[in-house]
């Protein structure tokens, strides 16, 4: 009894050439990665703060001269009429702090805004209180006491979070959160529509827990629940619908448009971490046509700032959802249309050298 023996062919070994082309590539791609990631917190500077300034015109020259003068480029300053209009103005987040003069001198600063800004906002205080000391002096006039300059806390950080950490801290999981959706779905799942059914459910869920540990656990979060459950679901949407509609389109080589433009490009401008004056322009602006940045801009102004517009990034993280959903869409009616030309095809005859049967005789 004969046993036969299954040979079988190893691979043939990668050549050379290859191997060192997969390194070189990995070598680029690694590269990209840390210049992506570096590159907002090497390249950024303090500049273009919008402070407002409200008092008599030639005290507000001459204290805007000085700091332009000790700070170079610092600061974009911006008219106030009065404390109460400095006041509406960090509310709706057109500037990040004020310096009041007149008689009662004060500075205005807004942690909430930017924890970095209010800390240099508050160094103000002393310099300008020793420049108003030397200026009466210089007028002939005598005090009993120097002149302080308090410092005023607008709008504060929560005492759940004081120091914003949280806040800040949610922006990345969002990112990822929403690319995991979007990855997984494009994976596991096979059908458009499934697709969507599967993201939407799963941004709804994660929008309600996520709110709930980020508000009512850790506290980053203020204002109201539902709203915000509405933001991070929504932020999850944009990412992963995103991710999905490109995948239906293009197939899976469409799941790699998850980290390029999300990871690398869209979270490093995306302001989550300090002001987008800080960082290179144009790039911190737009940052804030993606989800990331439109995001955690919405996040913030929801918890901090009632009276801020916040109409772009609803509008921002809407449309990229749209565009998503829209190209899963055309991706299902794609695929629909591929199946039945397929399926219409005709397959050729196969001759045989069978003859054909014939028919009993009468």
């Amino acid at each position: 009894m004969s046993s036969a023996r299954s040979t079988r062919i190893a691979p043939a070994p990668t050549p050379w050439k290859r191997i060192a082309g997969v390194g070189v590539v990995l070598a680029i791609v690694v590269s990209i990665m840390v210049m992506a990631f570096s590159w907002p917190s090497v390249a950024s500077a303090v500049k273009s703060v919008p402070l407002a300034v409200a008092g008599p015109d030639a005290a507000a020259q001459q204290v805007e001269a000085a700091l332009a003068e000790s700070a170079p480029d610092t600061f974009a300053f911006v008219d106030a009429s009065d404390r109460a209009d400095a006041v509406s103005q960090i509310e709706t987040r057109e500037v990040y702090g004020a310096i009041i003069l007149g008689d009662a001198p004060e500075v205005l600063t807004s942690s909430a805004a930017s924890p970095i800004v209010s800390q240099l906002l508050t160094g103000i205080a002393p310099k300008l209180a020793a420049q108003l000391n030397v200026a009466l002096a210089a007028q002939g006039v005598t005090l009993n006491e120097p002149v302080s300059v308090p410092v005023t806390d607008v709008v504060p950080l929560a005492d759940t979070d004081p120091r914003g950490a949280g806040l800040t801290a949610a922006a990345f999981p969002l990112t990822l959160g929403g690319m995991l959706g979007g990855i997984l779905a494009s994976i596991l799942i096979v059908g458009a529509w499934r697709r969507v059914v599967a993201i939407t459910v799963y941004v709804v869920v994660a929008g309600f827990s996520l709110a709930g540990i980020l508000q009512g656990w850790f506290g980053a979060l203020q204002g109201d629940y539902l709203v915000n459950a509405g933001a991070i679901a929504l932020t999850l949407l944009a990412i992963s619908a995103t991710i999905v509609g490109v995948a239906s389109l293009v197939g899976r080589a469409g799941i790699a448009v998850g980290p390029v433009l999300f990871l690398l490009i869209a979270n490093p401008i995306s302001a989550a971490t300090q002001p987008l004056e800080f960082l290179p322009q144009p790039w911190g602006l737009v940052g804030q046509w993606f989800p990331p940045g439109a995001g955690a801009t919405l996040l913030r102004d929801l918890s901090y700032f009632p009276d801020a517009p916040t109409t772009f990034p609803w509008l921002v993280l809407a449309g990229w959802a749209a565009a998503g959903l829209a190209l899963a869409v055309i991706g299902h009616f794609r695929a629909g249309v591929k199946v039945e030309v397929e399926n219409e095809v005709e397959l050729p005859r196969v001759a045989t050298n069978a003859e054909p049967e014939l028919a009993p005789a009468r």
